[in-house]
């Protein structure tokens, strides 16, 4: 994938999160809320450093490949399995 193909949809994700947070008090500033799973979704709220990250710019990918920038949830929703998320998420936590 181009590098401007990935500005674009790291810009768009932002685009999102900024939306959705205006709507999600919850979600403190420096971090957004993600829908995760691939039938039954579980809301996780992690810090907005990940959107530099190459694996987690992937899921950003996938995320793309299946809604587009419509999501379902309101917020950004990641079609992976909760354990896969959970283990990758513990990779760039540790980094």
């Amino acid at each position: 994938m181009g590098g401007f193909r990935l500005q674009t949809l790291v810009a768009n994700a932002k685009q999102l999160i900024k939306h959705n947070n205006k709507h999600q008090r919850d979600v403190p500033k420096g971090y957004l809320a993600v829908y995760v799973g691939e039938t039954q979704r579980k809301r996780f709220v992690v810090p907005l450093s990940y959107l530099d990250q190459p694996l987690f710019q992937d899921l950003l990918r996938r995320s793309e490949e299946e809604f587009g920038f419509n999501h379902p949830m309101g917020g950004l929703t990641i079609p992976c399995c909760e354990e896969a998320f959970i283990r990758l998420t513990t990779q760039l936590h540790v980094s």
